[in-house]
C-alpha cells in the first residue's frame, strides 16, 4: 500500500477546500506512487473522482515544477470521453489560474490545430489510442516525446483485451523507449482480474512494478426489473413492449438516459418514445452511426441540462459525466455484469449516493438474465477479461508507423515491440515474416511495387521506400474498420450520419427509414453518399450487420442455477414461476453443467432445441454447422434460429440421436469447411488487410467506396487462397474468423462436453422453455418496425397455449 501522507501543494489544497471537498484516500495513493515514481492501476467505482486522481499527481507536479512541452497524455476510448474530460479538467485548472495548457486530438480535430500541437505540444494531450499511434508515425515524435512524464489510461477495461489495446500497448512500448522515466497510471471501476491488469501496463510484464490502489466502495445501486401489468413477454428482445412506462419514469426524473445494446434498437426506442410524449419532453438519440455535429450537439445538450432523456447505445457507455442524469434505463437484458454497473454508473456519478437503474427484459428468459445481473452487481461479481497474444495486423500497421518516424534496426525494434505484454511470447521467425509482409506483400505479392513499402539498406535498417507510402500509411492508419457505409445527408450538404452499405444500396428513391431520430426519403443514391430529405411518410428501421453482443459467460451460469434452484423461483413473477413450473412437469430442467436437448414434432416439421446458453453468435456458428452435417446424415434440414439461451433447428426428417450431431470432430471438419466456404473469412480478411496496410480506405483526394475496397480486398483474397495459403494475413484472417466472430471458444467447450453432459428428452410437443425461440422461426426476416412486438401475436399466443397445456 502506498504511503498516502501526501501534502498538496497549498493552492491545490486549497481549491479543495474552497470547494468544501477534501482529497480521497485513493486519490492521495495515487499521488504516493507518482512520487515514488511508479507505475499505478486505480479500481474504483464511478463517482469515486477517478479523473481527478488520475490527473492529480500532474496537477501537484506542474504546480511545483512548471515547464513548457507535454508532460501527460491521456488516453481515453472514445473521443466524447476525451472532450467530457477536457471541460471537466479545465475547471480546476481555470478556477486555481494554473499556467497549464489542456488540449484534445482525434479524427476529429482541424489539421492545423494538429500541425501546431506538434510544433508547440500543450502540457497535457487528451487523445484515442488511434490518434497517438499516428503521432509516433511523424519525425519529430522522437523528441516531442522524450520529456514526457505520464500516460493516463481512462476506462482500461474497455480495450485492453482487444486489437486497440494491442495497438496502445506497442505504443507505450514506443513511448517507454522515447521516454525511459515514462510512468504508466491505468483506471478503471469494472476490473475483475487487477493482476491481468498490471501485467498488460508494466513495461516488459513485471507486475511488481505497478501499484494497485482500489477505492473504497459506493453506495449500492437501486435497481428494479420493470415488468408492466406483471407480466413477461414470450419472445422479443427490445423491451419496447414497456414503451408507455418508460415514458412514465422519464417524465419522473430529472435526465434519463436510456441504453439500448443496439443502433437499430435505439432508433426504434427513439421513435416510440416520441408516439407516447404526451407532454413533448425534450428527447434525443446518441450512436456510433450519428455525425460528429449531431452526436456532439446530444451531448452538449446533456451536459447543459437542455435533455429530459437520450437514448443511447454503448457510445455512451464511458465516462462521461453529466451529474444531471438521475436514472438509467436498460432496454433488453443487460448481457454483462460489468455493462450493466458500467451504465449503471451513469445516473448520479456521485459515489457516496445510490445510482438508480430500470432493467426492462425483453422475454421470460431475458427477466432470468436481468435478475441474475441484478443479483451479479450486489455481489460485485464482474464479468471476466480474456487476454489473448497480440494481432499481427496490428503489429504490421504499428510497424509501419515507426517506419514513417524513422528507419530502425529490426533486432532493437523486436526488442520494442516484446515489451508490450501481448507481443512479449513473440518468435523471431513471425516477426521476419511481418517485417517481409511490409517490405513486398509476400511471396505471392512481391512483385507488385505497390506493396513495397520497407526497404533494408546496406546499414542493416529498414526504412519506408518512397514518401508516398508515408502519407498512405498516415491516411489509413487505424484499428476500427467499420463495414462499408454510406453518407446519409440533405441536398444542401448537412450530414446526418452513415448507415452500413448493404442497407443503403438496397434503398431506391421513394424509400423511406428513420434515421437520426427523422423520418427520411431517399432522393438519389450516390458512390458513397445517400441524398436525403425529411418526410412525414410512413418509414422502416435501419438494419445493421454484425456480431450482437452475446450474454457473457458470468451471467449464463447464474441463469442455468435459476433453472435448477426451485427455491429461488419464489423472487420470478408468476408467469415465469408457473413457465418453470409447467416445463418441470412437461420435460426437465438442466442442471448446472447439463446440456439440455429437447426433440418434439410441430406443425409437420421435427425440432431439436439445444439449451447451451452460449451466447447468439456461438450459436449462429453452431447453427451453420449442424444443418451441414444434419444434410451429410440425411436428416433434410430446413433451417435453424437461435437466441442466447437456445439454439434451434428443424427439418423433415426426426433426430434420433443428437449426440451424433455434437460431436467435438465438427470443428474439425464441418467448421474450417464452413468458415473456407463462406465470407466469414473473407470479411475477416477484408479487416486485416486494412489494418495490415495491405489495402487503403483512402487515397490522396478522395475516399474510396466500400465496394471498391471489397472488390480488392478479395481479389488479393483468392490470390493469397490460391498460390500462398500460409500468408501472414490469411493466418491473421483466420486467427478473427475464429475467435472473435464465432465465440469458438464458447463453441469448444460445449462441443467436448457435449457427449457427457447431454440430456436427451423425446418430447410429443413443444416445450415451455421453447418457446422463446421456436416463435423466431419466420419472425426473423421481417423488417423490424414499430409494430415488432404485436408481429406474429396470434402464433405466439399458439404456441404458448399448446407449450403450456398440462395433460
Amino acid at each position: 500500500m502506498s504511503d498516502p501522507t501526501v501534502a498538496l501543494p497549498e493552492i491545490l489544497a486549497g481549491w479543495f477546500a474552497k470547494r468544501g471537498w477534501a482529497p480521497r484516500r485513493h486519490q492521495l495513493e495515487m499521488a504516493a506512487a507518482a512520487k515514488g515514481g511508479r507505475h499505478a492501476l486505480l479500481v474504483a467505482p464511478t463517482g469515486a473522482g477517478k479523473t481527478l486522481a488520475g490527473f492529480l499527481p500532474t496537477l501537484i507536479d506542474l504546480v511545483e515544477r512548471p515547464v513548457e512541452g507535454l508532460h501527460t497524455l491521456y488516453i481515453s476510448p472514445l473521443k466524447a470521453l476525451a472532450v467530457d474530460v477536457q471541460r471537466n479538467l479545465l475547471t480546476p485548472i481555470d478556477e486555481m489560474k494554473l499556467p497549464i495548457r489542456v488540449e484534445t486530438r482525434s479524427g476529429d480535430t482541424p489539421s492545423d490545430r494538429k500541425l501546431r500541437q506538434r510544433a508547440r505540444p500543450p502540457q497535457i494531450l487528451l487523445t484515442t489510442p488511434e490518434s497517438l499511434s499516428l503521432l509516433l508515425s511523424y519525425e519529430d515524435s522522437l523528441t516531442m516525446f522524450t520529456d514526457l512524464k505520464t500516460v493516463v489510461i481512462d476506462e482500461v477495461h474497455a480495450f485492453a483485451t482487444g486489437k486497440r489495446g494491442d495497438l496502445l500497448s506497442l505504443a507505450m512500448a514506443r513511448l517507454q523507449r522515447l521516454a525511459p522515466g515514462l510512468r504508466r497510471v491505468a483506471l478503471s471501476a469494472t476490473v475483475r482480474d487487477p493482476d491481468g491488469y498490471r501485467a498488460w501496463l508494466a513495461p516488459d510484464g513485471d507486475i511488481d512494478t505497478v501499484t494497485l490502489v482500489e477505492g473504497d466502495k459506493g453506495a449500492d445501486p437501486h435497481i428494479t426489473i420493470l415488468l408492466p401489468e406483471g407480466r413477461v413477454p414470450w419472445a422479443g428482445h427490445s423491451g419496447v413492449y414497456a414503451i408507455p412506462q418508460v415514458m412514465a419514469e422519464i417524465e419522473t426524473h430529472k435526465t434519463t438516459i436510456v441504453f439500448c445494446n443496439t443502433r437499430g434498437l435505439a432508433e426504434l426506442v427513439f421513435q416510440q418514445l416520441w408516439k407516447v410524449n404526451e407532454l413533448k419532453l425534450p428527447i434525443g438519440v446518441h450512436h456510433g452511426s450519428l455525425s460528429l455535429e449531431a452526436r456532439r450537439k446530444a451531448e452538449q445538450a446533456m451536459a447543459n441540462g437542455q435533455l429530459r432523456a437520450l437514448v443511447a447505445t454503448a457510445s455512451l457507455d464511458l465516462g462521461v459525466d453529466w451529474g444531471d442524469v438521475d436514472c438509467v434505463i436498460q432496454m433488453g437484458a443487460p448481457k454483462g455484469s460489468s455493462r450493466l454497473l458500467q451504465r449503471i454508473g451513469r445516473a448520479n456519478h456521485r459515489i457516496d449516493e445510490p445510482s438508480e437503474a430500470v432493467l426492462i427484459p425483453g422475454n421470460r428468459f431475458e427477466y432470468l438474465e436481468a435478475r441474475a445481473a441484478l443479483d451479479a452487481v450486489e455481489e460485485g461479481e464482474l464479468d471476466i477479461d480474456i487476454f489473448r497474444p497480440g494481432a499481427l495486423d496490428v503489429l504490421a500497421q504499428h510497424v509501419m508507423g515507426c517506419a514513417c518516424a524513422a528507419p530502425f534496426v529490426a533486432t532493437e525494434m523486436l526488442d520494442e515491440v516484446r515489451s508490450a505484454l501481448p507481443y512479449s511470447a513473440l518468435g523471431d521467425d513471425i516477426f521476419d515474416r511481418v517485417l517481409h509482409f511490409i517490405a513486398d506483400g509476400g511471396y505471392s505479392l512481391k512483385a507488385y511495387d505497390r506493396f513495397k513499402r520497407l526497404t533494408k539498406g546496406q546499414d542493416g535498417m529498414w526504412r519506408v521506400t518512397k514518401p508516398g507510402f508515408v502519407a498512405q500509411h498516415r491516411l489509413n492508419a487505424g484499428i476500427i474498420v467499420e463495414a462499408p457505409m454510406l453518407e446519409v445527408r440533405f441536398k444542401n450538404g448537412r450530414r446526418l450520419g452513415k448507415v452500413e452499405e448493404a442497407f443503403g444500396t438496397q434503398l431506391a428513391p421513394g424509400d423511406t427509414f428513420f434515421f437520426a431520430g427523422l423520418a427520411l426519403e431517399v432522393e438519389r443514391v450516390e458512390l458513397t453518399d445517400l441524398i436525403v430529405r425529411a418526410t412525414s411518410k410512413q418509414a422502416r428501421f435501419v438494419s445493421y450487420m454484425g456480431a450482437r453482443l452475446a450474454i457473457t459467460s458470468t451471467l449464463a451460469d447464474r441463469v442455468r442455477v435459476f433453472l435448477h434452484d426451485q427455491s429461488q423461483w419464489a423472487r420470478f413473477p408468476g408467469d415465469v414461476r408457473e413457465w418453470l413450473e409447467v416445463q418441470l412437469h412437461r420435460s426437465v430442467l438442466p442442471e448446472p453443467g447439463q446440456l439440455l436437448v429437447e426433440t418434439f414434432p410441430h406443425e409437420g416439421r421435427h425440432h431439436m432445441v439445444a439449451y447451451s446458453f452460449e451466447g447468439w453468435n456461438a450459436h449462429q456458428s453452431l447453427g451453420m454447422l449442424l444443418t451441414r452435417r444434419m444434410e451429410a446424415m440425411g436428416l433434410k434440414p430446413l433451417g435453424f434460429v437461435a437466441n442466447d439461451y437456445a439454439l434451434a433447428v428443424y427439418g423433415l426428417e426426426k433426430i434420433t440421436d443428437p449426440a451424433a450431431l455434437f460431436s467435438p470432430d465438427i470443428l474439425e471438419h464441418e467448421f474450417v469447411d464452413w468458415v473456407q466456404q463462406s465470407a466469414l473469412l473473407k470479411r475477416a480478411f477484408r479487416e486485416v488487410a486494412i489494418i495490415g496496410g495491405l489495402v487503403e480506405r483512402q487515397v490522396p483526394g478522395r475516399k474510396k467506396s466500400g465496394r471498391q475496397v471489397t472488390f480488392s480486398t478479395d481479389l488479393i483474397y483468392d490470390v493469397l487462397r490460391k498460390y500462398e495459403p500460409d500468408h501472414l494475413l490469411l493466418r491473421a484472417a483466420w486467427e478473427d474468423a475464429r475467435a472473435r466472430m464465432t465465440d469458438v471458444g464458447r463453441l469448444a467447450r460445449l462441443l467436448d462436453g457435449a457427449a457427457e453432459q447431454m440430456l436427451h428428452v423425446d418430447l410429443e410437443r413443444v416445450s415451455p422453455m421453447a418457446v422463446p425461440v421456436l416463435i423466431m422461426i419466420g419472425r426473423e426476416k421481417v423488417v423490424q418496425g414499430s409494430g415488432e412486438d404485436a408481429l406474429w401475436a396470434e402464433a405466439e399466443a399458439a404456441i404458448a397455449a399448446e407449450a403450456m397445456r398440462v395433460d
